[in-house]
């Protein structure tokens, strides 16, 4: 198939150039360019991205186990987002994540905890009215949690799982009074860690993400 060069193969937005076939359409998949559903043919993504089909084919590979994209009858998609789905992955990130939380108490170290302290001094400086930079700061306190906890494979775990969540456009973090709730919830989490209190802070873990899940599944509900 001939691409055009404005906007690529099948009407597909222009690929960016120097990044690989699997990152594209990871970002593309996870900001919803590539649509819920979207058939994925190797011969059209190659044209678009300007590659072979052997680095498509490895890169649908990779995304399929990432979970992004299911086979059906007709081929490879991109995963469907449902309710059920919010449901399942958040039902395996509680378990993750208060584990995490168990472990970061237990193995932390002094400069763990003085990054998580930095982490929660700055989240009153951030800009309500800026979103990304929202999602920023979240992100680095979870990370520097998942961190603490020095276990690779409940990090690779709950990297893969992150994934799933960020297909959903809609962030918790917004919700009415949210934003100050989780602030004060990752200040109980860091004072358990800083005592080295396991079973308190898998409990503060816990009720975090359970509330997040409720946020997340209203949201979905009114979206």
């Amino acid at each position: 198939m001939a691409v055009n060069k404005e906007s690529g193969a099948a009407g597909l937005p222009r690929a960016r150039a120097k990044v690989s076939p699997y990152e594209r359409l990871r970002s593309g998949i996870i900001s919803g360019e590539l649509e819920p559903g979207a058939p994925l043919v190797e011969s059209t993504l190659a044209a678009w991205l300007e590659v072979s089909r052997t680095p498509v084919r490895e890169a649908l590979t990779r995304l399929e186990q990432d979970g992004l994209v299911s086979r059906e009858r007709n081929g490879l998609v991109v995963r469907q987002r449902t309710p059920d789905e919010i449901l399942d992955v958040y039902e395996t990130r509680i378990i993750l994540e208060s584990a995490v939380a168990r472990n970061a108490a237990e193995r932390r170290t002094s400069n763990d905890l003085l990054l998580l302290r930095g982490l929660l001094a700055r989240w009153s400086t951030i800009d309500l009215n800026d979103k990304q930079a929202m999602l920023e700061a979240n992100h680095a306190f979870h990370d520097a949690i998942w961190c603490a906890s020095h276990n690779e494979s409940l990090v690779d775990l709950l990297s893969r799982l992150a994934l799933q969540l960020h297909r959903f456009p809609l962030t918790t973090l917004t919700a009415p009074g949210r934003w100050e709730q989780a602030g004060a919830e990752h200040e109980q989490l860091v004072d358990a860690i800083d005592r080295r209190d396991g079973d308190e802070a898998a409990e503060i873990a816990t009720k975090h993400f359970q509330e997040s899940m409720q946020i997340r599944l209203s949201l979905w509900e009114t979206s």
